[in-house]
């Protein structure tokens, strides 16, 4: 039984895997065809935050699969009528994974320890792997390739930024981030990185221009996500010069793509010329969180047969 917590959870030949499920189940998908892979599995799901893309991509992708999937509310009282370890040995015992989305990573880690069946993380103040996954997916198939490419991150080292620099470094990408420097990645997720994935290419500058040059792909994020509204005012004075703009887009290379998880704060992180512009891919990159994670759950439950 396996987990998908962070993507430190994973080696590369297993993300090599899960996307090579994943371009199989899309190449069908796109034909009509939505093999029930997965017939009679349940799928929970947990969610302590809003959510469009990760609650309709994981229900679709499973039900695609064959199985079923249950959104549980506040009914089932998660954290609060009874303990994490009574709550997950419980659930685990009805269903065959468990999808959180949770305020806190903590959560996420201590849910997995009690629960006999797979968990994913859907969201945490810490990571978000499946959003990552879908993200380098995403750029594999409009490149061609991952391995020697450069990724450009423009805004805060956040969950998304830290997941990717997992990913990268495991497929061989390498990661260019224009951070300011209070907003960069701390002593203890680098130390992470370099435990993790030691051949990681990671270059940090606080120039967007230089970050974006030789980048197949610039990826941005809102500068003040779920939970941090009070600081958005003084974020936005901080990344003011990091917004992807017209600007800076005509700074990258061609072919050059734009990517952003999505919802964003247009005339913020991203203006409506390249969100909308032809550089942009985030529908694509979307509609492909419901396919890479239909290669996760194709993934994780074979590993329970």
């Amino acid at each position: 039984m396996r987990d998908l917590i962070t993507l430190a959870d994973l080696k590369p030949a297993e993300i090599d895997r899960v996307f090579s499920i994943t371009e199989d189940l899309k190449s069908k998908f796109l034909k009509g065809l939505r093999e029930p892979l997965l017939p009679g599995r349940v799928m929970a799901m947990l969610f302590e935050k809003q959510s469009l893309r990760t609650r309709v991509s994981f229900e679709a992708g499973m039900i695609h699969l064959g199985g079923s999937a249950m959104f549980l509310g506040d009914d089932v009282g998660f954290g609060r009528r009874e303990s994490m370890a009574d709550f997950g040995r419980v659930l685990s015992e009805f269903v065959d994974v468990i999808v959180v989305r949770a305020k806190q990573h903590e959560t996420v880690v201590t849910l997995a320890e009690y629960c006999s069946c797979s968990v994913v993380n859907g969201l945490t103040d810490r990571a978000h792997p499946c959003q990552a996954l879908a993200d380098l997916y995403t750029i594999r198939e409009l490149a061609g390739r991952l391995e020697g490419h450069t990724l450009a991150w423009i805004g805060d080292g956040n969950n998304v930024a830290r997941s990717l620099a997992l990913g990268c470094g495991k497929i061989g990408v390498r990661l260019v981030m224009a951070t300011p420097e209070p907003y960069r990645f701390n002593d203890r997720f680098l130390a992470l990185l370099r435990r993790e994935v030691p051949n990681l290419d990671l270059e940090v500058t606080d120039d967007p221009i230089e970050a974006v040059q030789d980048a197949v792909a610039v990826y941005t994020d809102v500068w003040a996500s779920m939970g941090q509204e009070s600081e958005r005012e003084a974020r936005r004075r901080d990344f003011a010069k990091y917004q992807v703009n017209r600007s800076l887009m005509s700074h990258t290379q061609q072919g050059t793509i734009f990517l952003h998880c999505l919802p964003a704060r247009r005339g913020e992180e991203v203006t409506d010329e390249v969100i909308d512009g032809p550089q942009s891919v985030v529908v694509q990159q979307a509609a492909n969180r419901m396919h890479v994670q239909k290669g996760i759950l194709a993934w994780l439950l074979a590993a329970q047969t």
